[in-house]
């Protein structure tokens, strides 16, 4: 133990002089002009946002987006939504449309194009977030292809599905509508049995259309 003592005495003994003392207040002052800086900053961006607060307020319905999260994403695709024709065409722009068809329970094969760095970013961090919640249609979708296709696809199909509904959601100025934790299993199950229904009519020798409640 006094061997150690003796080793921090000796490391610590030094001459501070005022040229040290000039160093370190220049580097402090450096240090208080980059927070003030960074406070002035953060003011403007407030003044922004509170014009804005109605879409931030849609975007943190969406599971796994919170205020920071929403924010950027608010500041990347910007708010007049009406530049983007289509929920894909702002999924292109995004680089999260892996160009991948799925159909019939499988997915194939694509890749994303290069777009807004901060805005995959913020999207990445999301789906991550989004991928631990409970009982929701974005858990369900993550564990769905991650099963399949692993997890870094799963996660850019998150990515995908936040972003749509973010078109969605600015374009009808409506709330996010999750769907549930159930979705793909109720939908599959449905699936099944109608499929198991027509194909008992068609052996009676019926011929059948199908149309929705609401179609009809």
């Amino acid at each position: 133990m006094r061997r150690k003592t003796d080793t921090l005495i000796e490391a610590l003994t030094g001459h501070f002089i005022d040229h040290h003392a000039f160093l370190v207040r220049v580097m402090l002052d450096r240090i208080d002009a980059c927070t003030a800086m960074e406070k002035r900053l953060d003011e403007r961006i407030d003044e922004q946002i509170a014009l804005l607060r109605r879409r931030i307020d849609l975007l943190v319905t969406i599971p796994g987006v919170n205020t920071r999260t929403a924010e950027v994403i608010l500041a990347e695709i910007g708010d007049d939504i009406a530049r983007f024709p289509t929920a894909a065409d702002l999924a292109s722009w995004a680089g999260v449309c892996p160009g991948n068809n799925e159909s019939g329970g499988r997915t194939g094969p694509g890749r994303t194009r290069h777009g807004d760095p901060w805005l995959k970013a913020a999207l990445g961090q999301a789906a991550v977030s989004a991928s631990r919640t409970k009982d929701t249609y974005l858990a369900a979708r993550y564990r769905r292809i991650a099963s399949r296709r692993g997890k870094k696809r799963a996660l850019v199909a998150l990515q995908h599905s936040i972003l749509i509904s973010v078109w969605h959601m600015f374009t009808h100025d409506a709330e996010y509508a999750d769907l549930g934790g159930r979705y793909f299993i109720e939908r599959t199950g449905r699936a099944r049995q109608t499929r198991r229904l027509v194909s008992q009519l068609n052996q009676l020798g019926y011929h059948v259309t199908l149309q929705t409640e609401g179609s009809v």
